[in-house]
């Protein structure tokens, strides 16, 4: 795609920083998990980009700790990857904790599954352990070695997404139903985190699960890989990276209240060191003719 490319679903852009910069570049759209994967998948997506020229596009991400499962010809993360293009492939994202950069030029295109805050728990018994990884699939799951084959010979679209949701309802065949069990419950916990946003505590969400707050926290670092706490505070984080992302200035001791902080400047403090830059000035970066990075 080039400049003037859309997605389809403009409203979802959860976790994307500068959304509005990645839509005039790239074609991105989203599809429904199929049923045996509900609770452990939350969507399936697709991304594809033609870039003229020398033209690089970078794209920093705030993602929601959960893992991606894709299979494309995308370039690793980084503000520099090497140049392209890049080869047909199987990856496994683990959860990211900090903000993630894919920096995109020439042609490419990627597919995905993207699991639920802890879904990924029912494929592996420690998510925490393969945080911040960026590794080829089999390195992490035993999966047929003709997937990515697979992938790409099916048209564009819903279809081009199946082999990878077919490969992990096949995967869950050889695990453990309580394991499978586990991961739908810590999603369904995480989910109660993300959108209530009274919810501040491990304490509360400890009493949604029934059970203790160190059981929840071996729950949660195993299926999830990261801890309760760090998971309120990552989509409040979300929230608020929503919240001025139009360039509007809010009310930002109100803003801080409402999701959760003690006062505003635990709120800045917290935005800053985790996006890089102050709520202020990602608002400005975020206006029409703001700066952008």
């Amino acid at each position: 795609m080039h400049a003037g490319a859309r997605s389809s679903f403009d409203g979802h852009t959860r976790g994307i920083l500068e959304p509005a910069r990645m839509f005039s570049v790239v074609d991105f759209d989203r599809y429904p998990a199929p049923p045996e994967l509900d609770g452990l998948i939350e969507w399936f997506w697709s991304v594809r980009w033609d870039l003229p020229g020398e033209q690089r596009h970078r794209q920093p991400i705030l993602a929601t700790p959960a893992v991606n499962v894709s299979v494309g010809t995308s370039p690793a993360p980084g503000d520099a990857p090497p140049p392209g293009p890049y080869p047909l492939a199987a990856k496994f994202n683990g959860v990211t904790t900090q903000v993630t950069v894919r920096t995109l030029s020439g042609r490419g295109w990627n597919v995905a599954a993207k699991s639920t805050v802890g879904g990924f728990g029912a494929w592996i018994d420690d998510v925490h352990e393969v945080n911040d990884t960026h590794l080829g699939l089999a390195d992490v799951v035993v999966v047929d070695g003709g997937l990515a084959a697979a992938v790409a010979a099916r048209p564009w679209g819903d279809e081009r997404v199946a082999p990878i949701g077919d490969a992990l309802v096949a995967l869950l065949a050889d695990r453990p139903q309580a394991r499978i069990d586990r991961a739908r419950e810590v999603s369904a916990i995480a989910s109660a985190a993300e959108h209530d946003r009274s919810i501040a505590t491990v304490g509360q969400l400890a009493k949604l699960g029934g059970v203790t707050g160190r059981t929840l926290q071996r729950m949660f670092i195993s299926c999830a890989g990261v801890s309760p706490t760090w998971t309120i505070r990552r989509f409040r984080l979300i929230d608020a990276a929503e919240h001025v992302r139009d360039g509007n200035v809010p009310d930002w001791a109100g803003l801080a209240a409402e999701l959760g902080y003690a006062d505003q400047a635990h709120l800045t403090r917290d935005f800053t060191a985790t996006i890089g830059m102050s709520p202020g000035a990602y608002a400005a970066a975020n206006r029409v003719g703001g700066s952008q990075p």
